[in-house]
């Protein structure tokens, strides 16, 4: 899968997570940046060019791909060698953002609009994927338009160079030193030449902002030419997206989910992938689509999932175990709710939920933080104790909520800190 961390969008819940820089601490500049480029030089052939050689990278690619080159200063998330990395900021401010500023209705119209124009033109490309790989093309689109701007997003980094500095110096060395091999075993594919390999500053390739190592399991060649080109090549970025999905498990002939209405008395307690329940069961506890239209009739008997991801305070959802499988391309709920979204306005001109987000922003990370230690020393299981609300750590509140006689919110609030201590 590709690799997801703090360079993509929202994470799962609603955190915003911070990124540290070099720039917060002096960046080496004449003499002593020209020694720090010489030591980078001498690591990448003492510890990278041997590593390469090992998984298959030529003398003649590493001496192309490798040599001379610098420290990129201007990437987030260094640390200069002999320095320790700085300390994270302080919580002066909430940890958790209102993302209603996430469904910017604005943006959601303009990308369906080029969504719906796009998925016209490429409508035979769409089709044939589609038959190969069983994943709808609005939905194909949909990431499309929100990875890359359908490809017109600028990617302004030579690949090599932000993932040789970050495997030098950042603080996920590990991570980015593997995504390196990975990049340079692109490169000895013959696909691309590493002066083309174009990215984000994470390192992200391509109009479907691939991780190199997902590059190497799930681009193609659709477009028949010999190379997977997804910098270039439309037919070769939609049908990598779409074998990414079905890879991950995709399901044919499924939807991702729906806006739905639940019953003050049915408990918002219920959610999560491990409590899937035929979509006909959430049907007869009184829970039906927001739009007033029946579910589909092959949804019925197949499971179905609650998503309260703002607890109480905003819209509701049955999603289906497709949805789990857009969060394998970014793990985060409401990435996965905007691509579904958007998907939905693309082919059938939909419009925004229709629940509206409520005030969810006022909690400090810590403060949740609090709340999940004080429900696990109850017995609760609130997945990860993190400070971030996910679906476990809302449903566990909602079951204490309704123990102690509170109508269950499912979502933390400042009201509940003294109660739960």
């Amino acid at each position: 899968m590709r690799i997801r961390f703090s360079v993509a969008v929202l994470a799962a819940t609603l955190s915003v997570l911070t990124v540290t820089s070099v720039h917060a601490q002096a960046v080496p500049t004449g003499a002593t940046a020209a020694r720090y480029n010489q030591d980078f030089n001498t690591w990448l052939k003492k510890e990278i060019w041997p590593e390469a050689r090992k998984a298959g990278v030529s003398q003649q690619t590493l001496e192309a791909a490798l040599s001379g080159l610098s420290i990129n200063w201007k990437l987030p998330d260094l640390v200069i060698p002999g320095q320790k990395p700085p300390r994270e900021q302080s919580q002066s401010q909430a940890e958790f953002s209102s993302p209603g500023a996430y469904f910017s209705e604005k943006r959601l119209q303009s990308l369906a609009a080029t969504g719906r124009s796009l998925a016209a033109t490429h409508a035979a490309t769409l089709r044939r994927i589609e038959a190969k790989y069983g994943v709808p093309g609005n939905i194909i689109v949909a990431i499309w338009g929100r990875e890359s701007g359908f490809g017109r997003a600028k990617l302004p980094h030579q690949v090599v160079d932000v993932l040789a500095t970050k495997a030098y110096m950042s603080t996920r060395k590990d991570m980015f030193r593997v995504e390196l091999i990975d990049a340079l075993k692109i490169v000895q594919s013959g696909d691309i030449a590493s002066s083309r390999l174009m990215g984000s500053w994470a390192g992200a390739l391509g109009q479907p902002q691939f991780m190199p190592s997902s590059y190497l399991k799930y681009a193609v060649d659709f477009d028949g030419d010999g190379r997977r080109d997804i910098w270039n090549s439309v037919p070769d970025a939609l049908a990598s997206i779409a074998n990414y999905l079905s890879q991950k498990g995709w399901q044919a002939n499924r939807d991702w989910g729906f806006e739905v209405s639940i019953p003050g008395n049915v408990s918002c307690a219920q959610e999560g992938p491990d409590l899937a329940r035929p979509v006909a069961d959430w049907a007869k506890m009184g829970i039906g689509r927001i739009s007033g239209k029946a579910f589909p009739s092959n949804d019925l008997s197949a499971d179905g999932m609650m998503l309260v991801p703002a607890g109480r305070h905003g819209p509701e959802f049955v999603v289906t175990p497709n949805f789990y499988v857009i969060k394998e391309y970014n793990n985060s709920d409401l990435y996965a709710l905007f691509i579904g979204n958007l998907a939905d306005r693309i082919a059938y001109g939909a419009g925004p939920f229709q629940g509206e987000w409520g005030n969810v922003g006022s909690m400090l990370r810590s403060d949740v933080l609090a709340m999940q230690k004080a429900l696990a020393a109850k017995g609760y299981d609130v997945g990860k104790v993190d400070g971030l609300a996910g679906f476990k750590t809302r449903r566990s509140l909602g079951d204490w909520q309704a123990k102690n006689g509170i109508q269950p919110t499912c979502f933390p609030d400042a009201s509940l800190k003294a109660k739960l201590k």
